[in-house]
């Protein structure tokens, strides 16, 4: 069994742990947090036998393999090198890191650690994203003409919608571009193979105050407690950005946090010579297939009528709906492939997004910015 230890208790660490126990072949041995009592009592939870208050405790834990690194922004960058230096296998939280700058150093890094490094970009393990990806290597989709889509949240829509996220010093100073902006690029480089070199944006905030209450959480509808104080808001709620990739086609994607009713609608188009491929993270299951001179089809994560090179990706017969959960599967399972392997693959063959793709969307996010603050054109760095 690979020994794994988790640092980071919320949303996210459970997601991890519940997707590793799928397996069968991964074990969680331990789990870290800041503060050593609420560490143990998730373990208990969790049914995880051993608990830490520091990543230095963790990193000593005798024949642990791999660590996932499930905390908050801003303490991604830090937390990566301790993991690293230790020459652990590591899984990190998008983003990466806070800065472009990090992003380099954090590649640099996994390079000389000689580990298997991974970034949690889901939503390329969903299994009619992987035959979208399959239908364009094959050449079913043609000549890339354009892309399109979006990314749509309602969880920030209120003024009374607060989360630490929204706070530059935690969370970065972008917030719907890097949180949810970042997976529409990786998903939508992963499907067309082709790089985002070129970004024009304009970023809104809506609530330039927002009233937060204590102990508000990620994804909750309403906050209701006895103090409220004004927040100022310097992160972006929504925004639009038009985007050129390396082969010379174009596209553009709209992000947002605070589209009523919309709980966490990833969607994109990609148009070819041949045909367009559409797809929907709430209905997860379907692929749109778009013709000029036949009847349009909708192709279901059936294993039996997916491409053979990534049928494995579904894991059940057609009519059997999978999800976000199973996509995390996808992903888990992916990576530790690559663990059990010993080694990365190489970077065109690899299932997962590694530390290359979370420094990609890394600099891309950074271009967004600029091009917001600067109102032209950015080339993305490499």
């Amino acid at each position: 069994m690979i020994q794994v230890g988790i640092i980071g208790t919320g949303f996210i660490g459970p997601a991890h742990i519940e997707a590793i126990r799928r397996l069968g072949f991964v074990e969680v041995v331990a789990l870290c947090d800041a503060d050593l009592a609420d560490a143990q009592q998730k373990a208990r939870q969790l049914g995880v036998p051993h608990a830490y208050a520091s990543v230095e405790a963790l990193l000593a834990h005798p024949g642990l393999q791999v660590v996932h690194n499930c905390t908050p922004n801003h303490l991604h960058a830090e937390i990566n090198r301790q993991i690293l230096r230790a020459g652990k296998h590591l899984f990190s939280e998008k983003p990466l890191c806070m800065t472009a700058e990090e992003a380099r150093e954090l590649v640099a890094l996994a390079e000389q650690a000689k580990v298997v490094h991974g970034v949690s970009f889901v939503y390329r393990q969903f299994a009619m994203v992987q035959q979208a990806a399959s239908l364009r290597r094959s050449g079913r989709l043609g000549r890339l003409f354009s892309v399109y889509g979006s990314y749509l949240q309602d969880w920030m829509l209120l003024e009374t919608d607060y989360n630490w996220r929204v706070d530059a010093a935690i969370g970065g100073p972008s917030r719907a571009v890097a949180d949810i902006g970042s997976h529409w690029c990786d998903t939508l480089q992963f499907v067309t193979g082709r790089r985002i070199t070129q970004v024009m944006a304009d970023l809104s905030i809506v609530w330039p105050t927002r009233k937060a209450s204590r102990g508000a959480a990620t994804f909750t509808s309403t906050q209701q407690a006895a103090e409220v104080e004004d927040k100022t808001v310097t992160t972006e709620d929504a925004g639009s950005v038009l985007v050129r990739f390396d082969d010379g086609s174009k596209g553009c994607f709209s992000v947002s946090q605070v589209s009523a009713g919309r709980k966490n609608r990833l969607s994109f188009e990609v148009n070819g010579s041949e045909c367009s491929l559409g797809w929907d993270q709430e209905v997860p299951q379907q692929l749109w297939i778009g013709h000029r001179q036949q009847p349009n089809q909708i192709l279901t994560d059936d294993p039996g009528l997916m491409s053979p090179d990534v049928a494995a990706s579904a894991h059940f017969p057609g009519g059997h709906i999978e999800g976000w959960p199973d996509a995390f599967k996808n992903m888990m399972l992916n990576f530790y492939r690559a663990v059990q392997d010993g080694k990365m693959p190489a970077r065109d063959e690899a299932r997962f997004a590694s530390f290359y793709d979370g420094a990609s969307v890394m600099f891309i996010i950074d271009a967004i910015l600029q091009s917001h603050q600067q109102q032209k054109w950015m080339t993305v760095a490499c």
